[in-house]
């Protein structure tokens, strides 16, 4: 039996999370059109007779000196430290930068083996050659394989190769297991996918969700889940742009989010969602160590 972890790297926006979630044959990571929606370790788990594949998606690599993306960056690389093997995913549509260079020099001094993926193999690009080139040179030792986390191209060899790499030994978490994250951080995640979605590029990175109360009840024979959740951003005309016309637009949201969660969670959702300001919340120290790990 192979077990390893594995961390899935690379630029923002290069379909990491859509990737994982392929693979594993269930929504794990949100996912949304903004790149840096995934701001956490989410986890998400592949069994199979070859054995136990734990992938490790993680927030993409953004070269800012802000002390929000220092502190997503630092989550990037001590992922990559305790990982037993890598898979950097490149988007095959997009010329390098500074980005895949940064990385590119991080990936090649790890002591673990290291398979690139290069994404969107769908779609026809000038510059997929460019970056396999640019892939061999800076990372002669790592396998290449095209793949698309849209379709699906391309999983078997890119498996093939993940099982060959990792190391023997036991599970670690039961077969029927694809995901470790707790209820309510899960819940905070697709709500804060659905307010996303709803807003664009208004207030994407501006906004958390923050679950006040979570709690299942049975009811006439009916199980509920109830949730009170708050959107939180920096400020009052942020707020405006979420609640909508006539609150039109957080309605929305609230009835996206509890279609979703009820597709998750064996029970019928009812979701309270409002919104509140935090202002600054993104240099707040204490308040980032919990939201991003």
């Amino acid at each position: 039996m192979k077990s390893a972890s594995v961390a899935v790297v690379g630029r923002p926006g290069a379909g990491k999370s859509t990737l994982i979630n392929r693979i594993t044959g269930h929504k794990v990571s949100i996912t949304a059109p903004v790149p840096q929606t995934t701001r956490n370790r989410i986890r998400g788990i592949l069994t199979e007779e070859r054995g136990q594949i734990i992938f490790i998606d993680t927030p993409g690599y953004h070269l800012s000196d802000r002390k929000f993306n220092l502190r997503l960056r630092d989550l990037v690389t001590g992922t990559l430290k305790e990982a037993d093997l890598a898979v950097y995913v490149m988007d095959s549509t997009r010329p390098v930068g500074e980005e895949e260079e940064a990385m590119a020099e991080k990936l090649l001094h790890l002591p673990c083996p290291v398979v690139a993926a290069l994404n969107k193999s769908d779609l026809a690009s000038e510059t997929r050659e460019p970056n396999r080139l640019f892939i061999g040179r800076k990372l002669p030792a790592a396998e290449i394989v095209e793949v698309s986390a849209l379709t699906g191209t391309g999983f078997s060899p890119l498996l093939d190769r993940i099982f060959a790499l990792a190391p023997e030994g036991d599970p670690l978490y039961p077969p029927d297991y694809y995901t470790d994250q707790d209820p309510e951080f899960r819940a905070a995640e697709i709500i804060r996918e659905k307010a996303i979605a709803a807003t664009r590029e208004e207030v994407p990175h501006a906004l958390y969700v923050e679950i006040a109360d979570m709690e299942a009840a049975e009811e006439k024979d009916k199980s509920r889940l109830w949730i009170r959740a708050f959107l939180v951003v920096e400020r009052e005309s942020q707020q405006g742009i979420l609640v909508g016309k006539g609150g039109e637009r957080i309605r929305d949201i609230r009835t996206e989010a509890q279609k979703e969660l009820g597709r998750i969670f064996p029970y019928r959702i009812h979701l309270d969602l409002r919104v509140k300001t935090r202002p600054r919340w993104r240099r707040d120290e204490a308040l980032l160590r919990g939201l991003i790990r």
